[in-house]
């Protein structure tokens, strides 16, 4: 940090005090390395969140190495970003280099929040499609379909209501919907109520053709099954959540240096550029 009190040289038009033109910059470039790093790790396995039904059969390693990696993807993106918004921002008039410094820094926040802003509208519209992805692709929408239980507990729909019978695809949408409704309450303190297992116990019977004992241990498997796959659900958003925000703090501290030393080195006059000597040698 320059000594405070020292005047150090610009042109002479005031810049306004948020040059937005390279704000939206930065947070631009923060947004697509950040979507292209993501993209990249969701490819090779690194994410703690997937819609695959099995993905929470993970090791607890590959949870925090996909944590570890959300954190790199923030030091870069927000670092680049930050670097963005500070270098390409207007000079101001002659003012203390401390003043300068702390505004490149504000606009490196400030991109930090948009590139944010922006990176949320993008997991949005992605959520979405997911959704519709993973939802039930037949019956109407509201009761006769249940996107958590699909999301969470898909397999277990699936083992519940496995048979060689031809369903009737409205009706079958409509309890298993019900049914995954049901199950999600396998998690609470109280649990699934003896009512509520008699008729998955019923319901079952009558789907799959099972004598009754065989849907009651059919069922009480599966409600099983469900707990335990709702808790690690519970334990990988915990995971995330935390490492989520590891990532946005770190990002925001990186943003901020980033930004000032671009500003440094606008101020200095510096321009980085590669060396293209060797091309030249070769042609």
């Amino acid at each position: 940090m320059s000594a405070p009190g020292v005047l150090v040289p610009a042109s002479a038009a005031e810049a306004p005090l948020i040059d937005w033109r390279a704000i939206i910059a930065g947070a631009v470039v923060a947004a697509g390395i950040s979507f292209t790093l993501i993209a990249f790790g969701s490819a090779i396995g690194l994410s703690v969140a997937s819609t695959a039904p099995t993905w929470r059969d993970s090791s607890a390693w590959l949870w925090a190495l996909s944590g570890l990696y959300m954190v790199f993807v923030a030091l870069c993106s927000f670092g680049f970003g930050g670097y963005v918004a500070g270098r390409m921002r207007s000079r101001l008039r002659p003012v203390v280099a401390d003043e300068i410094e702390f505004r490149d820094g504000m606009h490196g926040i400030v991109t930090w929040g948009l590139a944010i802003v922006l990176g949320a509208i993008i997991a949005v519209a992605g959520a979405s499609a997911a959704s519709r992805a993973v939802a039930p692709s037949t019956g109407p929408a509201g009761a006769a379909s249940s996107v958590a239980s699909e999301n969470i507990i898909a397999s277990e729909l699936d083992e519940l209501f496995r048979t060689d019978r031809t369903l009737t695809d409205a009706d079958f949408t409509y309890r298993r919907a019900e049914a995954g409704r049901i199950l999600l309450k396998s998690s609470s303190h109280a649990g699934v109520s003896n009512a509520d297992r008699d008729y998955l116990s019923v319901l079952t019977a009558t789907i799959t053709g099972l004598a009754p004992a065989d849907a009651d241990a059919r069922v009480n498997r599966v409600i099983a099954e469900s707990k335990d796959e709702i808790h690690k659900g519970r334990v990988a958003a915990v995971l995330q959540a935390f490492m989520v925000g590891a990532a946005l703090i770190l990002g925001l501290a990186v943003s901020w240096f980033a930004a000032a030393e671009g500003g440094r080195e606008r101020e200095a006059g510096y321009i980085p550029a590669w060396d293209w000597s060797w091309r030249r040698r070769y042609s």
